[in-house]
């Protein structure tokens, strides 16, 4: 049996290398979402074709997981993640420098690839050195500090897009890829725990996905990940049609709001781990799920009164229940897996990034508000219920895990 090698970087390091990681995927969608109006007007295009520029962003990130996963096992977390980085950082270029719409669109497919690689690269080592026990624990705290984003990023958009232009926002998306890259170069070791015959291996196996995939314990614990991301995903492409144009709140008033539900997120994931120690995870996640329920049923009762408040208090409530069932349940869908951590977190990001983002596509075909749109995928995640409490749910989320 091969010995897992243990990150060998100081210990205060860890967390800082694994959040700077993580960084790159909610920066590159939360900073410059006040600027879209300006975008739209920039491109002379609708604010529709504008908010593409963050579905195609997720999209790219969530394909991309299927080569970065296998890449990550085969040459290391380090090298995908610096390789990632500088993607990312040019990419950001591309985006700063766009002209039309269609170069904007380019520019963020290449950005998600490069996200993506950064993201798998994160919780594969979160894998590798904490094990299947403490990961779930250490993805809430990393969920804890993803959400500093948006609750900081859209007033630094704000500020720079109004100090200067949209284009501002890439410009700050380059700086920090400079920064996170001479930082990970420096201090991030490897904690890829392949062996050199498992390395020789053939990069690409359709049967490795395929282990991963057919695994009960994964397959629900990451589709409850990818609904819950789904109700995250639709609120922020919702949050400025209805705050900024129907509501007619201001830019630095729909920051205001946004960064309360980001605040109140951060608190959530990060006492999520203390939830799940008094609780368990099997009550975190029912009780999270329960959340999202009530909070879908405020969302419709509420929809009637027209102010800001009675449209972000549901999103409050559904912040909670968000936190508990993902921070749970990614860390008992990546638990089953040792020397494959790297595929199963590409395919859980998958799932969390394309496959609600398809879901979330889905829903706004069907031409409901985006109350009802909000409402739908919350909802959503109520059948999950059935299955925690049956026999069989209960015995995926007591599988015995690989070491």
């Amino acid at each position: 049996m091969p010995t897992l090698q243990r990150i060998t970087s100081p210990a205060r390091y860890q967390m800082i290398l694994l959040t700077l990681l993580v960084l790159f995927s909610p920066l590159g969608i939360d900073i410059y979402l006040p600027a879209l109006p300006l975008i739209s007007e920039t491109f002379h295009v609708e604010h529709a074709l504008a908010k593409y520029t963050i579905t195609v962003f997720l999209f790219s990130m969530g394909l991309g997981q299927l080569f970065a996963g296998p890449l990550a096992d085969r040459y290391g977390r380090r090298t995908v993640a610096l390789g990632g980085i500088i993607l990312y950082c040019l990419s950001s270029l591309m985006a700063w420098q766009a002209h039309n719409i269609e170069w904007m669109l380019t520019a963020r497919l290449m950005q998600g690839f490069g996200a993506c690689a950064t993201s798998v690269a994160a919780f594969a080592t979160v894998r590798d050195v904490f094990g299947a026990d403490k990961s779930g624990r250490m993805i809430s705290y990393l969920n804890g500090a993803i959400c500093f984003i948006p609750a900081l990023a859209p007033i630094l958009g704000s500020y720079l897009t109004q100090a200067f232009s949209w284009r501002a926002n890439f410009s700050f998306m380059v700086g920090y890829s400079l920064v996170a890259g001479a930082f990970i170069w420096r201090v991030m070791t490897e904690t890829n725990p392949a062996t050199e015959e498992d390395k020789q291996r053939p990069t690409f196996q359709m049967e490795r996905y395929w282990s991963v995939i057919k695994n009960p314990v994964f397959l629900f614990h990451a589709s409850l990940c990818m609904l819950a991301m789904a109700v995250i995903l639709s609120y922020v492409t919702s949050a400025p049609l209805v705050l900024m144009e129907r509501l007619g709140l201001s830019m630095n008033s729909f920051t205001f709001w946004f960064g309360i539900n980001a605040a109140l997120n951060i608190v959530a994931c990060m006492t999520a781990p203390k939830i799940m120690d008094k609780l368990g995870t099997h009550r975190a996640i029912i009780l999270g799920i329960i959340l999202l329920g009530i909070a879908g049923a405020l969302m419709v009762l509420l929809s009637g009164q027209q102010s800001a408040l009675r449209f972000m208090l549901p999103i409050f409530i559904s912040s909670i229940g968000f936190a508990w069932v993902l921070g749970a349940s990614a860390g008992k869908a990546l638990a089953p897996f040792g020397d494959r951590a790297g595929i199963a977190a590409a395919l859980l990001g998958l799932l969390q990034m394309s496959g609600s983002g398809f879901i979330v596509m889905a829903i706004q075909s069907l031409d409901v508000t985006p109350y009802w749109h909000i409402t739908i995928q919350m909802w959503l995640l109520l059948p999950g219920l059935a299955i925690l409490f049956s026999p069989i749910g209960k015995k995926w989320h007591q599988w015995v895990l690989e070491p």
